[in-house]
């Protein structure tokens, strides 16, 4: 068998096509709704840690820290193997989605919190100067300034997002590697698993090429 037969077999490719569409929607399903609950749980979490009272700002910092610390492997194996031992026993597509909503809140909080730290403080005082509350400052002053700054990060951390939904397949999610994975024992071949690889491509790579035009034109405007 030469190297095209063998991974590049465009019969068998064909033929798991199907297969793999129905996994890429399965994909898809748990990236969307993972990267929406990491954005909405990080803001949630940046804002609390900057200005939340001191010990609400330590649980916050310890649960950033510990998220982004933990492999999400780990954490797919504890949610969907260990919480039934505690009476809490959740479906394959909630065991993903929230493993992935609590690595990914971690990682948005601090791109958050570095957005908003970096918008001067001069804007606080005039929002303060022209009576805003503090609620109305963030979120008529403060966060578009911010969301505008970490466009960029935020959009590299969902592409993250998107590609762990891979490790799904080890909480028996069909999304797209396991279906992958399934139709090369089916024909022996391992062509599916190219394809697989090749869909994640078209998939990420316009994301990839958004995130590049958004950092230099950000930087120009910086300059």
């Amino acid at each position: 068998m030469d190297l095209l037969s063998t991974f590049f077999n465009v019969p068998v490719l064909l033929a798991s096509l199907p297969q793999l569409m129905s996994g890429l929607l399965v994909t898809l399903q748990i990236g969307v709704t993972s990267i929406v609950c990491g954005l909405v749980g990080g803001l949630f979490l940046a804002v609390t840690r900057l200005y939340a009272p001191g010990f609400v700002c330590v649980i916050v910092r310890l649960y950033i820290d510990i998220f982004r610390s933990i492999p999400l492997l780990v954490l797919l194996i504890v949610v969907y193997y260990a919480l039934p031992f505690v009476g809490i026993r959740l479906s394959p597509f909630l065991s993903a989605v929230t493993a992935l909503t609590l690595v990914s809140s971690a990682y948005t909080a601090e791109i958050f919190r570095a957005g908003i730290e970096a918008i001067p403080h001069g804007q606080f005082e005039a929002s303060a100067a022209l009576g805003l509350s503090n609620r109305h400052t963030m979120i008529d002053v403060i966060l578009p300034q911010a969301i505008r700054i970490v466009i960029p990060p935020l959009t590299n951390n969902c592409i993250n997002v998107m590609k762990d939904t891979a490790l799904a397949s080890v909480v028996a999610m069909p999304d797209l590697l396991k279906q992958a994975t399934q139709a090369q024992a089916l024909s022996a071949n391992p062509t599916p698993l190219i394809g697989a690889a090749l869909i994640y491509l078209i998939l990420l790579w316009p994301m990839v090429c958004v995130v590049a035009r958004l950092e230099k034109r950000y930087s120009k405007g910086k300059r």
